[in-house]
């Protein structure tokens, strides 16, 4: 019985100390039947040069030059060459564990098509991890487990653009890599999410991430905190806001005056709240600053949380049960 092909696809960019090891990391596969396709989006050091050595060693490896510039038009140049039944990507400074292919393959020939399968991830540095990687990381793995990823979609990206793969009708459906919205890969997982794809729960780390000082991820204007923030405006006005129901805007630090901006210039009505009496009555873009407990007196609300203090959170989780409103339904949060 054959077994399909799948495509690995891969942009990268100046990566020249690390490519190497992804490379070896997808040859040593358990699962074998595979394509993957390197993309070179224009770089300046000798990363396509070693890309080229390993296709001569190995020709499922297939390097190519990005037709223009940027992450997106390398993942398009890199789909349009491929021919794999299922799609996959990897950044080229990861690590994949050598049985993420067929888990994830055995997983989607298993639950069948609108279903996305997901891995769990290990953050690695090699002088060490900060506090706030590792508590992503633990995030993430915790909704990866129990395949709940959209559950928290506001927060983060929770769909890790290294550790994902699909049937390629399913990835067709939800448009593939033709917006031009970046960050690329929490735009797709909002796409997964609209499409109604099932996240397959997960208990294996399927991908080791590398974090340093340059990664595109931490440098680029667009993982900038301002994209995320309208990217999740974007979908959320898309996807869960109810046109009916009153707005409230809880938290008045930077990002929720970031979000406030970015409705008032979108024109969307909302209430402020907080619960910081140093901010409450003071105007901030001509809006007042109510007390959190206004929340009460509106008919049936909607609310965005922008409270980053995780206890704070906890405190206002407690706050909406005993109002009896919903994650994802009456609240959602946005940090």
């Amino acid at each position: 019985m054959s077994q399909p092909l799948i495509s690995i696809l891969v942009p990268f960019k100046n990566t020249e100390e690390y490519i190497a090891e992804c490379m070896e990391s997808i040859l040593k596969q358990s699962y074998t039947n595979w394509e993957a396709i390197f993309v070179d989006d224009n770089s300046d050091d000798t990363s396509y040069t070693i890309v080229k050595t390993f296709s001569k060693q190995d020709n499922r490896i297939k390097p190519l030059k990005n037709n223009n510039s940027g992450i997106i038009s390398a993942l398009q140049t890199a789909y349009k060459r491929c021919k794999g039944e299922y799609i996959t990507r990897m950044d080229s400074d990861d690590i994949m564990t050598p049985n993420r292919l067929k888990l994830m393959l055995n997983n989607l020939k298993k639950h069948g098509k609108m279903r996305l399968a997901v891995g769990q991830v290990k953050y690695f540095r090699a002088d060490g991890l900060s506090d706030g990687f590792a508590r992503y990381e633990k995030w993430l793995n915790r909704l990866t487990k129990t395949g709940s990823n959209y559950s928290e979609i506001y927060k983060e990206c929770v769909i890790p653009s290294p550790c994902w793969m699909l049937h390629r009708d399913d990835f067709e459906a939800c448009d593939g890599f033709n917006p031009a919205r970046y960050p690329e890969d929490y735009d797709l997982a909002f796409r997964f999410y609209k499409a109604g794809y099932t996240c397959i729960p997960c208990n294996d780390v399927l991908v080791h991430w590398r974090d340093y000082n340059t990664r595109t991820s931490r440098t680029h204007v667009h993982y900038a905190e301002n994209s995320f923030l309208d990217l999740k405006v974007h979908y959320f006005l898309d996807l869960n806001y109810d046109a009916s129901r009153p707005l409230a805007i809880w938290g008045a630090g930077t990002k929720g005056k970031t979000l406030s901006k970015i409705l008032i210039q979108l024109e969307i009505p909302f209430y402020w709240i907080c619960d910081n009496p140093k901010k409450i009555g003071k105007h901030i873009y001509d809006q007042e600053l109510l007390n959190f407990d206004y929340l009460t007196e509106l008919n049936h609300p909607q609310s965005i949380v922008t409270v980053a203090n995780e206890q704070a959170q906890e405190d206002i989780k407690l706050y909406f049960k005993n109002q009896n409103m919903r994650s994802m339904i009456d609240y959602f949060f946005f940090c």
